[in-house]
């Protein structure tokens, strides 16, 4: 008897978890790829939920996330993101994906000037 099978009810279906499309995984990545080229990140995971999707990046391999990019079930048809830091702190949250992942390319151009 498979797993799904015990711990669903017969004829309920279970929400469908929510995932990161293909362009929102890009611009995430194209932003990881240069914190790692910059030699500030090293690791990341993806988790799917039923109610929002992360992506945790971390500095090394066996530490607690430095940030989390969420996508949340918006109220309508588009889905809120946010950008969490290690602490809990909501760095910024919006509607537009490239806006929100801002904040982490900021970290990106003063590691560069300095």
């Amino acid at each position: 008897m498979s797993f799904e099978r015990i711990f669903t009810r017969p004829g309920v279906a279970r929400p469908a978890e929510l995932t990161f499309n293909r362009r929102e995984l890009s611009l995430i990545l194209n932003v990881y790829g240069r914190m790692v080229a910059a030699g500030e990140w090293r690791d990341y995971a993806i988790d799917h939920r039923r109610d929002r999707a992360v992506f945790s990046i971390f500095r090394g391999s066996a530490e607690q996330p430095l940030y989390r990019v969420e996508k949340a079930r918006g109220d309508g048809k588009q889905p809120g993101y946010s950008v969490v830091a290690m602490d809990g702190r909501i760095l910024k949250r919006g509607r537009d994906l490239r806006e929100v992942l801002r904040v982490l390319e900021r970290k990106l151009i003063r590691l560069v000037v300095d």
